[in-house]
């Protein structure tokens, strides 16, 4: 498109408004959308990573080897508000995915799409098992998915109206979300490549859009400088992933599991958005955003990412297929739509957290829990701890005044960090992921209680070892919190000279 179409489509689109917001029906997605994710927040335990949040968050940063330092600080304040309350950490993620799906049906009012077509939006992404679901716990891709949405609101809705603030205040909201996730990036490239092939250009030409990635790049220097000074941990880090990944087939199974995480109707809906998006007249202006979904599962199928890493340009797509969906009024498409809505809502009723405790089938491997790692991951730690305590109480009382509890996980660690004053425990070290980043254990520590199975490390750190406790809780995740020994270690040399060369990111 040339710049005088490009001028003629911004006149054009610049003094059209927006038709009205379809507040009860798109009200009504949200409210129903917020009760199950609120029934939900307290069923089962923390999650693992929920527990790691809470100790990082005990250790405020600038960096972290694995993550930003927003959800440590969101953790942290949950915690204040509410100590030790697994439904208030939890809020938080449920009202971003509630707000998610109020932004996702505004983008389709932005697209000029009826008021069907904002319900229809909100429901594709209120019944995605992937969307709504991952809502129901605090974690980084939770707040990164809603970030992205409104960044692309905020985008889209530069592109009707031409408001450079609206630019200003994305850069805002991304400087926020590169304190998550450093993802963000992959979506601002994506969207540059697909305004240069497709326009509007004149995007690329604004200062503010400029002023705004200066603004994003100065305050992310102090978790630069971090990184910087522990060796760049988070960019080792996505090889660690790119092997998980493999486990699950890796990038053969990028783009169905991918697909699957839209749900059943969002996944028409986003097929059909790219489609309209390249095809249909009426969303000429924002064809780009067809480019962005491509170009971003290009990248991370390159990168081995995982599936859900491009879920954040989902709800513009959906909008987009939305509108076009709902040009069809014909009774058969009524018809397949009350369909495949219904089917999708039952998807989703039934991907909440609400199976009783009793009636799940305990695994023995973890493959086979890494499956429904959301699950498992949420059991077995207050037999952890339990078993944990009563090993350290049974250690000799002049051991004990110079014991700490080094852990294989980072999950486990974070386990008993959290609640080690209530079981009396000493201090608690990984050299696992973010957790081996705060702290060596102090070379006074010459009895070790060591919770884990990973023997050669354990051998290479330890001159003498003893089993003096097990864990083996029902539902707990394998070698974590069900089939894990615990050993009393005598270290070989003192810890500030062999920490650092066990320091892993697996």
């Amino acid at each position: 498109m040339t710049d005088v179409m490009e001028s003629e489509v911004r006149q054009r689109e610049s003094g059209a408004a927006a038709p009205p917001f379809a507040w009860l029906g798109v009200g009504a997605i949200a409210a129903l959308a917020a009760i199950m994710l609120f029934a939900s927040l307290g069923r089962y335990g923390f999650f693992g990573d929920e527990l790691y949040f809470l100790s990082a968050g005990r250790r405020l940063a600038f960096g972290y080897a694995d993550q930003g330092p927003l959800l440590p600080a969101i953790a942290r304040l949950m915690d204040l508000i509410a100590p030790g309350s697994l439904v208030a950490l939890r809020v938080p993620a449920a009202l971003v995915t509630v707000a998610a799906v109020l932004i996702s049906a505004q983008i389709a009012r932005e697209f000029g799409g009826s008021r069907t077509a904002q319900v229809l939006t909100a429901v594709a992404y209120a019944t995605s098992p992937f969307l709504l679901v991952q809502g129901t716990q605090l974690a980084t891709n939770t707040i990164d998915t809603a970030l992205w949405v409104l960044i692309s609101w905020l985008l889209i809705r530069w592109v009707r109206t031409r408001r450079d603030s609206l630019l200003f205040w994305a850069a805002l909201v991304t400087a926020l979300d590169i304190q998550v996730k450093w993802l963000i990036p992959f979506f601002w490239v994506a969207v540059a490549i697909g305004v240069a092939i497709c326009g509007p250009r004149e995007l690329l030409r604004r200062p503010v859009l400029w002023a705004g990635a200066g603004l994003v790049v100065l305050v992310t220097v102090p978790t630069l400088i971090w990184q910087i000074e522990h060796d760049w941990p988070q960019l080792r880090l996505g090889a660690v992933v790119a092997a998980e990944q493999s486990t699950i087939g890796g990038r053969y199974t990028w783009l169905p599991l991918a697909l699957a995480a839209a749900g059943l109707f969002g996944g028409v809906l986003l097929i059909t958005g790219i489609w309209a998006l390249l095809r249909w007249e009426s969303l000429r202006p924002y064809r780009f955003l067809a480019v962005v979904p491509l170009l971003l599962t290009v990248a991370f199928i390159a990168t081995n990412g995982r599936p859900y890493y491009a879920a954040g340009c989902y709800a513009a797509v959906m909008a987009a297929g939305a509108v076009r969906w709902t040009a069809n009024t014909g009774r058969r498409r009524r018809y397949v739509t009350a369909a495949l809505v219904a089917v999708s809502a039952a998807i989703a009723v039934f991907s909440m957290p609400w199976q009783p405790e009793s009636s799940i089938d305990p695994v023995d491997s973890q493959a086979e829990a890494g499956i429904e790692i959301g699950l498992y991951g949420k059991f077995g730690w207050p037999e952890l701890r339990e078993a944990t305590a009563d090993a350290y109480l049974a250690l000799p009382e002049a051991q004990r005044s110079d014991a700490v509890v080094i852990a294989d996980s980072y999950w486990q660690a974070s386990a008993l960090d959290v609640d080690r004053q209530r079981y009396g425990l000493p201090a608690v070290y990984s050299p696992n992921r973010g957790f081996g980043y705060f702290g060596t254990p102090p070379d006074s520590a010459t009895t070790v209680l060591w919770v884990g199975n990973a023997e050669d490390e354990m051998h290479t750190a330890c001159s003498e070892l003893t089993p003096v406790g097990r864990v083996d809780a029902r539902l707990g995740y394998p070698d974590v919190t069900r089939n894990v020994t615990i050993w009393r270690c005598i270290p070989r040399q003192p810890w500030s000279r062999v920490w650092p060369d066990m320091l892993r990111l697996d």
